[in-house]
């Protein structure tokens, strides 16, 4: 997967964070938890999303001069 991918991705995902949490602080409490719980999801894709960003953004061990 390319980078310009990722960061697609990464944006598409920050940007689904921050609805969910506006959906969970207006809504009632019945939907609240399902609402939590995909929100969770959302920002554990997001995270791993982002730690596979800055792993492609970091030089190979072998090229890093010493």
């Amino acid at each position: 997967m390319s980078i310009r991918m990722i960061a697609k991705d990464l944006y598409r995902l920050k940007q689904d964070v921050e609805m969910l949490e506006e959906q969970v602080e207006s809504s009632s409490s019945e939907k609240k938890e399902e609402l939590k719980d995909r929100l969770r999801k959302v920002r554990a894709e997001r995270n791993r999303m982002q730690r596979i960003l800055d792993g492609a953004k970091e030089p190979p061990a072998y090229k890093v001069p010493r």
